[in-house]
């Protein structure tokens, strides 16, 4: 009976969050807790699980699964060492084992290590042998590198975004890896580098030029000799020496055609490179232009503040430009601010405070903002997703009621890429002129399908689709759009095992 172990470690970080990650980010599962944790919820390794429970002659062995509560900042050094110090500790005690299937993101950071997904995989060669099997998943978003791909056997990526594929992608990577453990496939990787970084609509892989890349993808995949495809174009907020796009195309021994498609997928993405960048609208024009629309709410999109992709959360930048231009309507404003939250605590529903919002926790970027509010609730900030029914915390939670303005105030950060925080503190979003809305894109039905207007706003932060604002450093150069005049000479770079 092959014995399969499985590993989770998934976190996205934005370089540029001034505030450090640490290991209490993190939802730690380990052991059998682990595999009853994920038998309940839709992601990568219950798709797995659903692919190794059909075959009764496999045998799990769960190890660690570890995944941040919500993306942040680069990883601490002593929190990294704890936390893959686990990883290497379960990975010895786990015995002699067939193969491996490891979930990851691939946007990890940490201090000292630029590569965390990629120094685990290499820990658990050290200890597994070379001759083990080893299949990852990844996000989209995350930056695949040389080390991952050397000691893994294939990579399995998500095929859309705004992501629902979790569950699918996690049953695609068991179900290469038992091909693979079976002697049916000899897999080869092929990877082109694409010197690119990009944002915007045109990534929606239901609607956008990158839907191109993603269909090619597929048909690979469902191919004779086909076992993985995927175009990733990193998360630009992660900057590591191998931040870039590529493709990545696995294939049962044939490396001519492994070539001939990742060269293929990468032609296409540079095709449209150009295009996927957001057309943004400053912030005296954002707030200008909500004030002209006569009915409907108006989405302000501060992707800049997205807390999914990495940043703090603690953003006031709009809610200072309605108050400076004397925003009439009603407007709906999620913000992080921990001290201001412990002020309301302590006043009690009802009262009526003041308090600077903003910038707490990236105060390099955000002057505090003295409001006058009445207290409208109080709340323990635990709730469930609307998307996928998760459970988040964003610690002590707070509405607060200035003017016409609507604040929900968190102590810490939580995922904005749904209406799950709003709702969970009685706000619902159709009611406001405004709703500023902390998150690239969303599924359509949570804002664009019923906003009369979405304006992506040039806001400062984090996590700015302005990648020239942000002042990457540690990234190799010329990177399209950091760099003018950016060239594309394709060549692929083979893995094989």
């Amino acid at each position: 009976m092959p014995r399969i172990l499985i590993a989770e470690c998934k976190q996205e970080v934005s370089t540029f969050n001034p505030v450090l990650s640490h290991y209490d980010d993190f939802r730690v599962v380990q052991g059998e807790a682990m595999t009853a944790y994920h038998r309940t919820v839709a992601e990568e390794i219950g798709g797995a699980l659903s692919v190794f429970d059909s075959s009764p002659d496999v045998e799990v062995v769960p190890t660690i699964g570890a995944s941040s509560i919500t993306s942040g900042g680069v990883l601490a050094a002593d929190d990294f060492a704890r936390l893959s110090g686990e990883f290497i500790e379960s990975f010895r005690g786990a015995g002699p084992v067939d193969a491996i299937y490891f979930c990851l993101h691939g946007a990890m950071q940490a201090e000292g290590e630029n590569d965390p997904e990629g120094f685990l995989l290499q820990e658990a060669r050290r200890i597994f042998g070379e001759d083990i099997p080893i299949v990852i998943s990844l996000d989209l978003h995350g930056i695949c590198t040389d080390r991952m791909l050397t000691h893994s056997n294939a990579a399995v990526v998500y095929h859309t975004y705004p992501h629902v594929d979790f569950f699918e992608t996690g049953a695609r990577a068991a179900r290469v890896l038992l091909k693979i453990l079976s002697g049916d496939v000899k897999p080869v990787t092929a990877r082109v580098n694409v010197p690119a970084l990009v944002r915007g609509d045109e990534l929606i892989t239901e609607s956008g030029a990158i839907r191109e890349c993603i269909d090619l993808a597929k048909q690979i995949e469902a191919s004779e000799s086909g076992l993985a495809a995927a175009m990733m174009w990193g998360n630009p907020f992660t900057d590591v020496p191998e931040l870039m796009s590529r493709s990545i195309v696995v294939m049962d021994d044939d490396e001519s055609t492994a070539c001939e498609h990742a060269l293929r997928l990468a032609d296409i993405f540079w095709k449209h490179h150009e295009k996927m960048q957001v057309p943004l609208t400053s912030l005296t024009d954002a707030v200008r232009q909500a004030a002209e629309v006569q009915s409907g709410t108006v989405a302000l999109i501060d992707a800049a503040d997205a807390t999914s992709s990495g940043a703090s959360g603690d953003s006031n930048a709009i809610l200072a430009e309605l108050l400076r231009q004397n925003y009439a309507g009603s407007a709906l404003i999620p913000v992080v601010d921990p001290a201001a939250v412990q002020v309301a605590l302590k006043a009690g529903i009802g009262a009526t405070i003041t308090v600077p919002i903003g910038g707490a926790l990236d105060r390099e970027r955000f002057e505090p903002v003295q409001i006058e509010a009445q207290v409208r609730m109080l709340s323990d900030g635990k709730f469930r997703s609307e998307s996928f029914g998760w459970h988040w915390d964003s610690g002590d939670t707070v509405v607060l009621q200035a003017g016409r303005l609507t604040l929900v105030v968190g102590t810490k950060p939580v995922s904005l890429f749904d209406r799950s925080w709003f709702y969970a503190h009685g706000q619902d979003p159709k009611r406001f002129d405004v709703v500023v809305v902390k998150s690239p894109h969303c599924e359509p039905q949570m804002f664009s399908d019923w906003c009369a207007r979405v304006i992506n706003v040039d806001a400062p932060g984090s996590t700015s689709a302005n990648l020239k604002s942000l002042g990457h450093t540690i990234c190799s150069r010329p990177l399209f759009p950091l760099d003018d005049d950016v060239s594309f000479e394709p060549q692929v770079k083979v893995f094989r095992r």
